[in-house]
């Protein structure tokens, strides 16, 4: 899927700055906690999170994540979207919970390699 066509699907507002057409997302990891995204995330991967600080951008950069979307109606600060800019990672916000987003990207048709959500 396409980054629009995952926005749609979460309606989810894509911050500017940080808008790439040409990512991909295959899969999809849902966690607030970054140890457990090291450890589970795939390829093509779009990561689903509550955690509005910097650490979630610079754990995306790490594990080369190109999509974060941020659940609960939370916002990225200035600093998060200047350093997903400048890393090439595009940067989403949704006001829907974490288990109904990843329920709505398996509707949406992310099911290689899953929808995977982290306690």
């Amino acid at each position: 899927m396409t980054v629009k066509e995952v926005s749609a699907a979460l309606e989810a507002e894509i911050i500017g700055e940080t808008l790439r057409e040409d990512v991909e997302i295959s899969s999809a990891c849902g966690a607030d906690l970054m140890s457990d995204v090291m450890a589970f995330v795939k390829d093509q991967v779009l990561l689903l999170t509550g955690l509005i600080n910097v650490q979630t951008i610079r754990t995306a950069m790490l594990m080369d994540i190109q999509a974060v979307c941020f659940v609960r109606g939370k916002s990225p600060n200035a600093e998060m979207i200047a350093l997903a800019a400048e890393s090439g990672i595009v940067l989403m916000k949704t006001k829907l919970p974490l288990y109904i987003a990843s329920g709505k990207l398996y509707e949406a048709g992310i099911r290689q390699g899953g929808v995977r959500a982290i306690d």
